[in-house]
């Protein structure tokens, strides 16, 4: 299917029929997912694929009962963890070294990527980068984050985000359907997967067939010059 087929195929469906969606079909498009461009390429997700029936039933509770969770054929939960910086950082130092990257990029993940994803006992560290960061723009041009925990956790999770949006495209592209639903009682989606408060579920994705209704009605965007604007 061409990119932007699948672009304007995929909606937010909100029931799916009984139709069985292929392991294959989801393997695909998590592929496709961590293949996502993300922050410093830290990679700081996570893709939990739930396929036991009592967890799909405990999680479309979770999902309020929203008839797409419900209906599903599969539920993806996508989540984002700044801390998961320090999982990612042995390999990527690993890979600049055998890829013979060059030094600027060698420094980037020994020296800058430890500095800028910790904030500290209390946001201390947060609290130094964001003063220096900000004397330094008093002077030139200067990042001015991310400095506190709030901050990384944004990071993240417009990461994880960005690979939700391909892992729905490339669910679109094999010809099945998806609802990205950020309605969840977020406390017991992480019980259900069993993860901890520092891991935040940025959105459950519903993986099924279109039922006819899928929706209530056509599509509908705003006026595309009310959100484009050339400066």
């Amino acid at each position: 299917m061409d990119f932007f087929d699948a672009v304007m195929r995929r909606r937010s469906i909100r029931r799916f029929t009984d139709e069985a969606v292929p392991d294959a079909v989801v393997d695909k498009a998590l592929d496709a997912a961590v293949w996502a461009p993300n922050s410093s390429n830290v990679q700081t997700w996570n893709f939990y694929w739930v396929k036991d029936p009592g967890k799909m039933v405990d999680m479309a509770t979770a999902c309020l009962n929203q008839s797409a969770a419900r209906t599903a054929r599969h539920l993806v939960a996508v989540t984002a963890n700044p801390g998961l910086w320090q999982r990612s950082l042995p390999l990527l130092q690993e890979w600049t070294h055998k890829a013979n990257a060059p030094r600027p990029v060698r420094v980037y993940y020994e020296k800058l990527i430890p500095v800028t994803y910790r904030w500290g006992w209390f946001n201390v560290m947060g609290l130094v980068k964001w003063i220096g960061f900000n004397l330094t723009g008093l002077f030139r041009p200067s990042p001015r984050g991310p400095n506190f925990r709030r901050d990384l956790d944004e990071v993240a999770m417009k990461s994880a985000a960005l690979a939700a949006e391909n892992f729905v495209l490339a669910i679109a592209a094999q010809d099945y359907d998806t609802c990205m639903m950020e309605g969840f009682d977020e406390v017991r989606v992480r019980r259900v997967l069993g993860i901890g408060c520092r891991e935040r579920v940025v959105m459950v994705i519903a993986v099924g067939k279109a039922a006819t209704p899928g929706t209530w009605g056509p599509p509908f965007r705003i006026p595309r010059d009310m959100v484009v604007h050339v400066v």
